[in-house]
């Protein structure tokens, strides 16, 4: 077969779309495929009575790196959003991150030293030199109270295991503000993009042949030989037919309803974090974009075991996968004509706007 491109992009994600856009601008001809019916990847957004709703949960664009703010913002317009969402726990309510406001409610401090002052008395009383588990951890960084409220249910939901059975490095640190402000990010730019994150990557886009519903890995052979070199957002895993074994994610199932309503629970999130609710979160889709449609579209989210052929959201890092990706990324090192990145290439969890800058230095080092 005859070469016709310089490169084949596998994912038509935010890591593909970037550098198709780059690799097009600079001459090259590019030819994507995505085994999915859709391109964004997991940012698609779908149209449901009016309203964009966020098909793989909700992804709200935020970031402190100028460049990629710069370079997002030639393709769509931002609205302003900032993402306040809300803690559940048996009914009651309680804001997220932790601040003030979160801590008035819990124990009716006012004032940060009153607030500081509560903190460590809970985490004097439990305090682990040596946190063993990620529910030691926790404990040691806000106490029980927080902890058992807003920590606990969530977190065993999350990953499918009991606190004590999860390791401490999951939990790193946990962001504790002593401001009333329920801005959940603390980065300089943040919003949503008019019209839904689909359009945002149709433009990326531009002038760039996109196949759909092309799965790669089962047409490798004549797909390469269409192309000088591959750029490949896949399993790294699945590119080498699990030759080491599997790699562990996380993955998630959403249960989506119409309702007629205006509004259903008012935030565009609003977390489960006892453990007897199934779902860890409600996401109410039309608060993304202040929408005023008769009706409303929520999902409902699953934590789920993930297995082959599900769709794989969180790389679980731990010492054994963290070892094993070691060996699949020693064999990508040998594929001459192959570029493994983005989420799924690179086994770690990426924000969106870590994927972009990370497709953006690839170009730049790979388009001289």
């Amino acid at each position: 077969m005859m070469i016709k491109y310089d490169y084949i992009i596998i994912g038509a994600g935010l890591f593909g779309s970037v550098f198709a856009h780059e690799a097009t601008k600079r001459g090259k001809k590019c030819l994507v495929v995505d085994k999915r019916n859709h391109i964004g990847g997991n940012v698609f957004s779908d149209e449901i009575e009016g309203i964009n709703v966020h098909k793989y949960g909700p992804h709200i664009f935020h970031t402190s790196n100028q460049r990629v703010w710069d370079y997002i913002n030639q393709f769509v317009e931002f609205s302003r959003f900032t993402y306040m969402p809300i803690a559940n726990y048996n009914g009651e309510l309680y804001n997220l991150p932790f601040n003030m406001n979160t801590f008035n409610k819990m124990w009716g401090t006012i004032t940060p030293d009153e607030a500081r002052l509560k903190i460590e008395e809970h985490r004097a009383s439990h305090k682990t030199d040596a946190p063993a588990n990620l529910e030691e951890q926790a404990i040691n960084l806000v106490g029980v109270d927080i902890y058992e409220k807003l920590i606990k249910g969530y977190t065993q939901k999350q990953w499918g295991r009991l606190c004590v059975d999860l390791p401490a490095f999951i939990i790193k640190r946990l962001p504790v503000r002593f401001t009333y402000d329920n801005n959940y990010f603390n980065d300089k730019y943040q919003g949503i993009p008019i019209g839904g994150y689909t359009k945002m990557v149709e433009r990326m886009f531009d002038g760039v042949e996109v196949r759909l519903g092309v799965d790669y890995l089962a047409n490798k052979q004549n797909l390469d030989a269409l192309a000088k070199k591959v750029i490949y957002s896949g399993a790294i895993d699945a590119f080498f037919d699990y030759r080491f074994g599997e790699l562990e994610y996380r993955s998630l199932q959403f249960e989506n309803e119409i309702l007629d309503t205006d509004n259903y629970q008012g935030v565009a999130v609003m977390n489960y974090t006892d453990s007897e609710t199934l779902y860890t979160r409600i996401i109410e889709h039309k608060h993304f974009e202040f929408g005023t449609q008769e009706k409303t579209v929520i999902s409902r989210e699953y934590p789920m075991p993930w297995s082959r052929g599900d769709e794989p959201y969180y790389p679980v890092n731990d010492d054994k996968n963290n070892v094993l990706y070691g060996k699949y990324r020693e064999l990508a090192a040998l594929e001459s004509n192959v570029i493994f990145g983005g989420r799924l290439g690179e086994y770690r969890y990426y924000d969106m706007d870590q994927v972009i800058e990370s497709a953006l230095q690839l170009a730049e080092s790979e388009l001289l």
